[in-house]
């Protein structure tokens, strides 16, 4: 049986699944990225799932995928923050016409890891509802799909999924990345190392 055989087998059978999604899926240079996650959702809009994304660039929340499901703990840059954050205000995109923050005046930025000073309120009510989620897939059968996540921040996806299939006794993972596929002792025989674009493997499933 192909790895992509086993991962399709997986998600049929397991009660729970947790899909992470890093690096590797900016849109930049994806022209048919919206076309990978409604292919996504087509595949896992009936099980009982969790997305967390580090991309920041905000085409997740255009696609089908239920919004309540996923949490970007990173950030969105559709949505705006005041670039001194004067307020912990946080607007979605077209809310405020010029761009520009209403208390302060300051020019707005992307609600980002990448801004000075980064208003995490944004994610926090997500986060809550991720973590309870996660509390509920203890002794579960669990999948967990880590797509393209590198080291740029692997306190938010990576050392977490390692730390959650250790921990369940019916839990499997698979980590597809190009370059960092490689697997630590914890969860040796329970997780399986792809070294592919994670891309390209989701695009032939």
């Amino acid at each position: 049986m192909t790895v992509k055989e086993q991962i399709l087998g997986g998600m049929e059978a397991c009660e729970k699944l947790l899909i992470g999604i890093g690096e590797e899926w900016k849109a930049e240079n994806i022209p048919d990225i919206s076309g990978l996650y409604e292919k996504m959702n087509r595949l896992i809009k009936d099980k009982d799932f969790f997305i967390v994304t580090t991309v920041t660039d905000g085409e997740i929340f255009k696609s089908s995928l239920e919004k309540s499901r996923m949490v970007a703990p990173c950030g969105n840059v559709t949505w705006r923050q005041c670039s001194k954050s004067c307020t912990k205000d946080i607007w979605e995109p077209g809310e405020i016409l010029k761009d520009v923050c209403p208390h302060c005046k300051a020019p707005l930025t992307g609600n980002t890891i990448e801004a000075e000073n980064y208003i995490e309120e944004g994610y926090l009510p997500q986060w809550q509802a991720y973590t309870a989620w996660l509390a509920g897939t203890l002794n579960k059968r669990l999948l967990v799909l880590e797509l393209g996540v590198g080291f740029k921040t692997p306190t938010v996806i990576r050392w977490p999924f390692e730390k959650t299939v250790s921990i369940n006794k019916k839990a499997h993972m698979y980590r597809i990345h190009e370059s960092f596929s490689q697997l630590p002792e914890a969860v040796k025989g329970k997780a399986d190392g792809v070294s592919e674009n994670s891309l390209e493997f989701f695009r032939n499933l």
